[in-house]
């Protein structure tokens, strides 16, 4: 417990359960009545203390985690880290809030859900592939001139024939259960991103209705904005989605450089909007014919197009439209 000085009012260690959390809000209650919570990781590992506490109507803000240069430099533990959020959180202007509770972390869950079904399929495929080239060519002729797609439905019709030799029999059965697995995992994406659709259509069906916006663009989006007045504004929002650029001057010389940092799932999917509208969106199209002309590249164009997706989604998200 840190007081308004900075100085270390009383340390406690409990465990990661109601009981637990219960014993902190009694140690709070023996000092002051006016607090603030900072916790670490409010939508990981102190999401059970994070939402304990917000049932309470406790104020609870979010203090990301240290940087790895300074986790390796030593100090390292529990009871520093509890100091330093706390310390963090007295010289913060501008305090961050968890992320919301409901449709929101329904739509985080499927979507990590998903993205280990996709990448399980990403590398069964690549593994199906790599054995259809080596196996023996009694296999191998069946799969010639097929698309991925054909490859994958051939294999897994795959029938062990007990005549084929030892190498054979085991390559046809790998081959099958490779690709039966590919199915499996293909329609466990779906299944989770339908359970995306659904939540989201209930929750913000408008944000759907923008060019370029689909459910999983629109996953990716309001999971990072969570609610509204998380994000104090647009170029709060832009900084979050890592498309604000970066000042790098020098001298007489005013340039700008790419930020890495921020959300790179939230920066992926604003990076898919703006590719869908520059192939499909008029608009956009003379917008970067313009811009060329100007000398500015590709590349830079898009940076611009991220940018400008960024405001107009945040000004949707936070300004919802009414319904009558």
């Amino acid at each position: 417990m840190i007081a308004a000085t900075g100085a270390v009012v009383e340390e406690a260690t409990v465990c990661a359960a109601p009981r637990g959390y219960a014993e902190l809000v009694a140690m709070a209650d023996r000092f002051s009545s006016s607090r603030t919570w900072s916790v670490e990781g409010t939508g990981s590992y102190g999401r059970g203390l994070t939402r304990f506490l917000a049932e309470r109507g406790e104020l609870v803000i979010e203090i990301e985690r240290p940087g790895r240069a300074v986790r390796r430099s030593g100090a390292k533990s529990d009871p520093i880290d509890a100091v330093r959020a706390g310390r963090e959180a007295l010289t913060r202007e501008h305090l961050g809030a968890p992320r919301a509770p409901g449709p929101r972390a329904v739509v985080a869950v499927r979507m990590t859900a998903r993205r280990s079904a996709v990448d399980a399929h990403t590398i069964t495929q690549r593994q199906l592939h790599a054995l259809v080239i080596t196996s023996p060519e009694r296999l191998r002729a069946r799969f010639v001139g097929k698309s991925t797609k054909g490859i994958v439905t051939t294999a897994a019709r795959l029938r062990v024939d007990g005549r084929w030799d030892l190498e054979t029999r085991h390559y046809a059965a790998v081959l099958r259960d490779l690709a039966r697995r590919c199915l499996a995992l293909q329609a466990e994406a779906k299944t989770h991103e339908g359970a995306i659709r659904d939540v989201i259509m209930a929750w913000r069906p408008d944000l759907l209705e923008q060019r370029g916006v689909g459910p999983i663009v629109a996953a990716d989006v309001l999971c990072a904005w969570s609610h509204p007045g998380r994000c104090r504004n647009e170029a709060a929002f832009a900084s979050l989605a890592g498309v604000a650029p970066l000042e790098a001057s020098s001298g007489l010389t005013t340039r700008h450089r790419l930020n890495r940092r921020g959300d790179r799932q939230l920066n992926r999917a604003l990076h898919v909007v703006a590719l869908s509208r520059l192939r499909y969106d008029p608009t956009t199209q003379a917008y970067a014919a313009r811009r060329r002309s100007e000398g500015k590249t590709d590349r830079e164009i898009k940076r611009c197009l991220k940018r400008y997706v960024a405001r107009q989604l945040f000004r949707q998200l936070e300004n919802p439209p009414t319904t009558t």
